[in-house]
């Protein structure tokens, strides 16, 4: 059965994991969604971050902090097949709502948690060198090979030991060498 779906029938939900299992629970749902094709009900999902600024020794390091430890934020349909989806994703304890009925967020309640998406600027395309600055790869150098806007993921080759590997990255892992 197809439905035909616009943005407007998507709503924010609120959903209560257990503490930890916030990043697992979005990449088992996110694969869940993709095996059953369901990607037309289900628009963001997403974990509440902000970043935290810690001088140890001197040095200004920052870093991600959950906002909500122990919720994840979905924007999806809800219909009978998307709540059983959800609901029995492993590390998902429920939605938030009175009884077993999920609450949408109002339109005032997802400014105030200031998790409308941001557009992301890259100052980076296909075939440009650029630089890794985070994670285990950071400082070396690769050329982007493709850019995922869907899921803010990129493609760089990487040249190391003299061998060439592919990498996925976040967006904001790497930055254009000039």
């Amino acid at each position: 059965m197809f439905i035909e779906n616009t943005s407007e029938d998507m709503q924010w939900y609120i959903v209560h994991t257990y503490s930890g299992y916030e990043n697992k629970v979005k990449a088992n749902l996110e694969r869940v969604i993709e095996n059953r094709e369901m990607q037309d009900y289900f628009e963001e999902i997403i974990i509440p971050m902000m970043e935290e600024v810690e001088i140890k020794e001197g040095k200004e390091k920052t870093t991600l902090k959950k906002v909500f430890p122990g919720y994840v934020l979905i924007k999806m349909i809800l219909t009978d097949d998307t709540w059983y989806i959800v609901r029995n994703v492993r590390g998902v304890t429920g939605f938030v709502g009175p009884g077993s009925k999920p609450s949408p967020l109002s339109e005032q309640e997802v400014r105030n948690l200031g998790v409308e998406p941001s557009e992301i600027v890259m100052d980076y395309e296909i075939g440009d060198t650029v630089k890794v600055t985070s994670g285990p790869l950071e400082n070396f150098t690769g050329v982007v090979e493709e850019i995922n806007t869907e899921k803010e993921r990129v493609k760089v080759l990487v040249s190391m030991f003299g061998r060439e590997i592919s990498a996925e990255l976040e967006y904001g892992n790497i930055q254009k060498i000039y």
